[in-house]
């Protein structure tokens, strides 16, 4: 391998798990006495830093939700027969209340 270069791209180009070239890298140092290097040693040349500016963005005003319209629930249970209606603005509310009646 040439220093600079990514294993994982390499392996990725070539079909093969990145794991496995990378041992099979570390055992072909061993038997050889060579060292590789890896792409985390190897100086990668630098980008040109791009000057970064400030873009103002104008943005509508916040649209007002549409009327939420309430929550109806509706409870069957034999002949009996309970409709109840709870604002949408306070729905952890209906659940707290669901939750102690349904026990």
């Amino acid at each position: 391998m040439q220093p600079g270069m990514s294993m994982a791209a390499v392996a990725m180009a070539q079909g093969v798990n990145a794991n496995l070239l990378r041992r099979w890298v570390r055992d072909s140092e061993m038997k050889s006495g060579t060292t590789v290097v890896s792409a985390t040693t190897a100086e990668a040349p630098k980008a040109q830093e791009a000057q970064t500016l400030f873009v103002p963005v104008s943005l509508p005003p916040p649209v007002q939700p549409a009327h939420v319209p309430d929550v109806r629930i509706e409870l069957r249970r034999g002949p009996m027969a309970v409709t109840v209606t709870w604002p949408a603005s306070a729905v952890s509310e209906c659940a707290a209340w669901m939750r102690e009646l349904l026990r």
